[in-house]
């Protein structure tokens, strides 16, 4: 694919460091390819970018402009909210204006808990005014598609998601979007898990998080323009985007037409029936 055409230019010098945290432990659904999205969006642009990975054995440096966190496992996903909670520095870099962007679990490690594989609830670092709770509801697998609040000046999201648990929106916090097909949150009115309206994500000044795989910003070019956007505090020059809004296009029809439903096993069938 030939490289979209650039209009403009960065008035930022320093290099743009993104960090992508935990792929060892938080990389089972590839959202690690949001770091090469990102890497490769500002680089179309004229910025120069460092892509640092940091795995579970390495300190997480506190001076990196937007950190990532993906989706994982239970167990995996405890260890990696303990070592951040320990290490702190993804807290001090928020302080001082870094980005973060987390998705699945690693919007729920963001939050102030989460459930592990027993039902426990674990400390989440409280970068997102959100908890995440155990239910007795089948787990939310199968395309997601939301309409963005209106204060972030998206399209509708696409991506898909796989997740057991159910994210709580605190009174600080704003839903990315209100969920047009799937879960997303999946809590309604009252608590219900059953009844919507459902939102889908979760934002706390420049920390966002969301149940949103594909990977998110390779299927919501949009999204990842927003994130550097908040990072490189300029407007962005526009790109060429229209091979990924035709693909977009194409999966939005799929998913609203239920052409990517997956199939239940006997044991969901049963329960909801």
């Amino acid at each position: 694919m030939p490289e979209p055409r650039r209009v403009g230019g960065p008035t930022r010098d320093s290099a743009v460091v993104i960090a992508l945290l935990y792929p060892d432990l938080l990389g089972t659904y590839g959202d690690g390819g949001n770091a090469t999205i990102l890497a490769k969006r500002l680089e179309w642009r004229g910025y120069p970018v460092e892509l640092l990975t940091v795995d579970g054995s390495t300190g997480v440096p506190e001076t990196a402009d937007l950190y990532l966190l993906g989706g994982g496992e239970d167990a995996p996903q405890v260890q990696a909210a303990r070592e951040l909670g320990t290490d702190g520095a993804v807290h001090r870099a928020v302080e001082r204006g870094a980005v973060v962007f987390g998705v699945c679990a690693g919007m729920q490690i963001l939050g102030h808990s989460f459930p592990d594989a027993t039902g426990t609830s674990r400390p989440g670092l409280g970068l997102l005014d959100c908890d995440t709770i155990k239910v007795d509801a089948p787990r939310a697998v199968g395309e997601l598609l939301v309409e963005p609040d209106p204060a972030w000046d998206l399209p509708t999201l696409t991506g898909f998601e796989n997740h057991g648990g159910r994210t709580r929106v605190g009174a600080s916090a704003r839903a990315l979007g209100r969920v047009e097909i799937g879960v997303g949150n999946g809590l309604g009115p009252g608590g219900s898990v059953t009844e919507g309206p459902f939102t889908e994500g979760i934002v706390n000044g420049r920390v966002l998080g969301t149940y949103l795989h594909g990977p998110a910003l390779a299927r919501n070019p949009a999204l990842a323009d927003l994130l550097l956007g908040w990072v490189v505090d300029e407007p962005l020059a526009p790109l060429d985007d229209h091979e990924a809004e035709a693909l977009r296009q194409v999966r939005l029809r799929a998913a609203r037409e239920r052409e990517l439903q997956p199939r239940r096993s006997w044991r969901d069938r049963i329960r909801r029936g």
